[in-house]
């Protein structure tokens, strides 16, 4: 498939998945005694599955379905609208919990093992929202969709699609070592200031 924007770094992209998955690889194993423990809570306080699972539009613009801890109650997309919204009440109370620590994106190690995601990159949308995308905004399909990425550092969910896209274009035209670990290390802070996340 053609894309209107190339990788900078493309050795390094080849690179990048032996390392995503050698170190998700030890993330599971070390935060294995969490993920069961947030598996539990989710079950005792509300109804259903632990993990969420929806379908995301990845790299070359295939289909996967993403994992999540599940933070709102079983069938909210029968409930409301596909888009979280502000103070959403299909959210349950540890459910806020998990998503303002972004805990809830956890089980994405699962996906990264499977090669469909990576640490860093854009964000994985819905395939209603990318049906919208332009010719230039496809070219974020250029690379793996990431758990944190540079849009997810400038603001996560406060931005607007266009802006994210934008910066996610941005990563894309300048993807190397150094850029993954500025985004790496500046994620934690992002997490901890609980700063656009709803």
């Amino acid at each position: 498939m053609s894309l209107p924007i190339a990788p900078a770094d493309k050795p390094y992209l080849k690179l990048k998945y032996s390392l995503d998955f050698c170190f998700a690889l030890l993330m599971l194993v070390l935060l294995a005694p969490l993920l069961l423990l947030v598996a539990l809570i989710i079950r005792l306080e509300s109804p259903g599955k632990a993990l969420f699972t929806q379908v995301r539009v990845g790299v070359s613009e295939k289909p996967f379905c993403i994992y999540k801890f599940r933070s709102m109650v079983a069938d909210a997309d029968k409930k409301g609208p596909v888009l979280t919204q502000q103070n959403d009440p299909r959210i349950t109370r540890f459910g806020h919990f998990i998503r303002r620590s972004s805990i809830d994106e956890l089980p994405q190690l699962l996906n990264i093992l499977k090669g469909e995601m990576s640490f860093i990159g854009p964000r994985p949308e819905v395939p209603s929202i990318v049906a919208d995308y332009s010719e230039r905004q496809r070219g974020v399909f250029a690379v793996r969709p990431g758990l944190s990425g540079w849009a997810q550092i400038h603001g996560r969910d406060e931005l607007d699609i266009p802006t994210k896209l934008n910066y996610d274009l941005e990563y894309i035209e300048r993807v190397s070592f150094g850029l993954d670990l500025q985004i790496f290390l500046r994620t934690f802070p992002a997490l901890l200031s609980k700063r656009g996340v709803n």
